[in-house]
């Protein structure tokens, strides 16, 4: 069955959206403030990629970037223009080909970037199950709960789940979008909450 390839305004910012997590965003910059408009009109959808102007120079839309679909879950339109967000993340994307603009926003050509897990069934839900049990682990040392944690269910992803918990450079939260991998991503996070509850439990 050919991959679904489609059509994806982006949004390159020196940000990391992961499945599932919930967003804000300002959007002053004139070409964003036209795609939001024109997305708000359509499915509500563009791509949120990793891209760091000051270090990256300019944004080339590279094939073979990866990103996360963005879902506007609020929006409020300003006085003057501007934008404020609420996103939600939803599945990831990688960028197949880039487009001649016909707008002043960046779009491309996108496919769905999916896992090909090797780790199935009752194996994973094992993996999963400890990864959830650090985290607990790690909760129990705070010194006040916070009031926004992630809901974990059986058969769910839970590595993007944590991740949005954890405070890393960007460039690892990115390295964990790319992964293609649930259990290589868990092991990631596991080697962060381990050393984080070494840390508060010494």
């Amino acid at each position: 069955m050919p991959e679904l390839r489609y059509r994806l305004p982006l949004f390159p910012l020196p940000v990391v959206l992961l499945p599932g997590a919930v967003m804000p965003l300002h959007i002053f910059e004139q070409r964003y403030r036209d795609m939001v408009a024109d997305v708000l009109t359509g499915d509500r959808r563009f791509g949120l990629i990793y891209h760091d102007w000051d270090q990256d120079g300019p944004f080339l839309a590279d094939t073979g970037e990866v990103g996360c679909v963005a879902e506007i879950r609020q929006s409020e339109e300003l006085e003057d223009g501007r934008f404020l967000l609420v996103v939600e993340g939803l599945e990831r994307f990688v960028i197949d080909e880039g487009l001649e603009q016909q707008s002043l926003y960046f779009e491309s050509i996108v496919t769905p970037y999916e896992d090909h897990s090797a780790m199935q069934g009752a194996e994973m839900a094992f993996r999963r199950r400890e990864s959830m049990r650090l985290f607990d682990q790690l909760v129990g040392l705070l010194p006040e709960r916070p009031d926004r944690l992630p809901e974990f269910s059986d058969g769910a992803e839970v590595s993007f789940l944590i991740a949005q918990t954890i405070q890393m450079e960007l460039p690892w939260h990115q390295r964990l979008l790319e992964l293609r991998d649930e259990g290589s991503r868990l092991e990631r996070i596991d080697q962060v909450l381990r050393a984080v509850i070494r840390r508060g439990s010494s």
